[in-house]
């Protein structure tokens, strides 16, 4: 699963790494914690060209209620890749509605007896990155605020994601730079979306383990210090 990630970039790097101009005003996060939905930036099909702040759980432009929508989107951070094209929350975003959710680095918890321990996933390069996204716009029917939402494509784990998220064995699909413009390409068919589904290699990519401040109910997460690296000396014996 992905509902942690972090943009630590400034705004001029990450519009050049991706060719894209800024619509919105945007500064570094070190965490993005899925379950404050808060909005993050993504490159959409309709605007390849430009970055925009979409909100984080996706709401599919059927849902009618407010009440409804706030609840929803707690079952939306993710869509897992198995049944994108199934469940009716996804299927209509998958064909046409794809997009690029720009990261730099994202958190899993290994669960070592009933212990879990953070762990921060980046490229070994340090470079932004995008995992594969779906979107959707929702009108609030009530007051006619338009409201777009994004959702997170999971795959199973690569070797290295194996060994950190040990329990559920997930980890975010992940765009190789020099497919950006295919994963934004309209009208692909099924098999060729299928394609970008898989686990991203391990070769490329590099971890740490964290303090536990990202769950710290007195220290705000979102700080420098969150993506810092931790020794537990009790994990040492284990690799």
């Amino acid at each position: 699963m992905c509902f942690h990630y972090s943009l630590t970039k400034e705004r001029t790097e990450i519009a050049l790494q991706l060719h894209a101009e800024w619509e919105d005003d945007y500064f570094p996060v070190f965490h993005a914690n899925g379950f404050d939905f808060p909005m993050m930036p993504v490159i959409t099909q309709q605007s390849p060209d430009t970055i925009q702040l979409f909100q984080w759980g996706l709401l599919p432009h059927w849902l009618k209620m407010r009440e409804e929508a706030e609840k929803f989107r707690t079952q939306t951070l993710n869509a897992r890749c198995e049944s994108v094209f199934e469940k009716p929350s996804f299927r209509g975003s998958i064909g046409n509605n794809r997009c690029l959710v720009i990261a730099d680095g994202f958190f899993e918890w290994m669960d070592i007896k009933k212990k879990k321990y953070p762990h921060y996933i980046y490229m070994k390069d340090h470079s932004v990155f995008c995992f594969a996204g779906i979107y959707s716009r929702w009108v609030d029917k009530e007051t006619g605020e338009i409201i777009n939402t994004f959702s997170i494509l999971t795959t199973t784990a690569n070797p290295m994601l194996e060994k950190i998220h040990n329990l559920k064995k997930r980890m975010p699909v992940i765009i190789p730079p020099d497919s950006y413009e295919k994963w934004l390409q309209k009208d692909l068919p099924q098999e060729e979306i299928n394609k970008f589904l898989t686990p991203y290699p391990e070769t490329l990519m590099e971890n740490h383990t964290i303090s536990k401040r990202i769950t710290s109910r007195t220290d705000p997460s979102n700080h420098p210090e969150t993506i810092e690296q931790y020794t537990y000396n009790e994990l040492s014996s284990l690799f």
